[in-house]
């Protein structure tokens, strides 16, 4: 003798008129609706004058102890007396879309699945067709951001992806830190256009406008003319630090690569093997290394003295942005900083002092509020999951989607 168990079906407005399991394993629960009446599709007025019911519909709903669940229902259709022709209108009930296979209470299930998945991963364990499973998605994202979700931005941030590895096919992704500490996808642009990346800060709403405070940026003047030009001298448009940094340690880098290349030509193939390791220690914070690495790095200075001088004052740098201080205190040590590179005449340097010269108040902004594009960087890592996850998104609406749902989908519908 089987052992039963009672469970609220939690949909208002409906009656339970029959469940059963059928001998493929799936629940079939049988409804039938308590509302009285609904609104003319034509005029609009309420009406309850019942005329029929309609087709039956069958709707994947919530499974039950692993067994796939539907839910069927024939929609009541009532007449309208004060339309021309008595015209009908069917039921619709707020627990299901029109035209849709799902219940809305499935569609957010399949979301949920889909966090961090698949498309074809949810069609495949769900039995849903992979068109459904998209329909669900455009269902709930659309196209594009929707503004009313969000009560201010103090932060975007603002990038570009390669789609395709090996090619030129960029996405610019702008993105928001919000108040809670959240990230937040606001948009997948078809390129990295300053025209079409002013249309898009110009198409977010003048209230929401009025709540950024900060924008973080590479130095691509695409992205940093086109956010000054929208949101003006009251918004602090950053240069990125680790961008920055990135550019003259690729300096100190080169010069390395010069020398080791010189000394292999030079030292004696024992002596040279002791320089074992020294790219990653010259990349290292000073800091963290052990005493060996240190005694490895003395060794190689003694031969490449000039590397010793280059290497220094790049991190002398890092430490002026790892200092707290005001803007203009900022400038003044970067300012002394160049004093100094051309003073002792340091190799690999005169690139990124140009770019220092031209980009210094976008450099120096970073260190009004220390805003930098970390959360940027998180991102682009979580869209190269994505990306290889997917095995390629190469629809920018579709990558719009599945990027808002991993990142707030267990948010949205845990």
């Amino acid at each position: 003798m089987s052992e039963y168990v009672t469970i609220p079906l939690d949909i208002e407005g409906v009656k339970v008129n029959r469940v059963e399991v059928t001998s493929n394993g799936e629940v079939h629960i049988h409804v039938s609706s308590t509302v009285d009446g609904t609104r003319c599709h034509r005029c609009g007025r309420d009406i309850h004058h019942r005329y029929d019911e309609g087709r039956e519909i069958k709707l994947r709903h919530l499974p039950i102890l692993d067994m796939p669940t539907y839910i069927f229902t024939k929609p009541r259709r009532y007449l309208c007396d004060d339309c021309p022709g008595n015209t009908t209108t069917t039921q619709h009930l707020p627990w299901y879309e029109p035209r849709h296979a799902v219940t809305k209470a499935y569609a957010e299930h399949v979301l949920r699945l889909l966090v961090n998945s698949t498309v074809q991963d949810v069609s495949d364990k769900e039995k849903v067709g992979y068109d459904e499973v998209e329909d669900i998605v455009d269902d709930r994202f659309g196209q594009g951001v929707d503004w009313s979700e969000f009560k201010s931005l103090p932060t975007v941030g603002i990038d570009e992806i390669a789609l395709k590895k090996g090619h030129r096919d960029f996405a610019t992704i702008v993105s928001t830190r919000t108040e809670e500490g959240k990230n937040r996808l606001l948009g997948v642009l078809e390129n990295r256009e300053k025209a079409t990346v002013k249309a898009f800060f110009l198409s977010i709403p003048k209230d929401l406008r009025d709540t950024v405070q900060c924008v973080c940026s590479d130095l691509y003047e695409g992205y940093t003319e086109a956010a000054r030009e929208v949101f003006g001298e009251n918004v602090e448009v950053v240069a990125d630090r680790f961008h920055v940094a990135k550019l003259y340690r690729k300096e100190v880098d080169t010069l390395r690569k010069k020398e080791m290349g010189r000394l292999k030509r030079e030292l004696e193939e024992e002596e040279y093997k002791k320089l074992k390791g020294s790219m990653w220690l010259v990349r290292k914070d000073p800091d963290t290394l052990d005493e060996e690495d240190r005694a490895t790095l003395r060794l190689l200075f003694t031969y490449a003295p000039a590397l010793f001088l280059t290497y220094a004052l790049g991190w002398a740098l890092t430490k002026i942005f790892d200092t707290p201080q005001t803007k203009t205190e900022a400038e003044e040590r970067i300012r002394a900083w160049i004093r100094l590179v051309k003073e002792t005449k340091a190799e690999g340097f005169d690139r990124f002092m140009n770019t220092l010269d031209e980009k210094m108040d976008l450099i120096t902004n970073y260190f009004i509020r220390r805003q930098n594009s970390g959360f940027v960087e998180g991102l682009n890592h979580k869209i190269r999951v994505l990306l290889g996850r997917c095995y390629g998104v190469f629809n920018r609406v579709h990558l719009f989607q599945r990027l808002s749902l991993d990142l707030g989908g267990y948010e949205q519908f845990a």
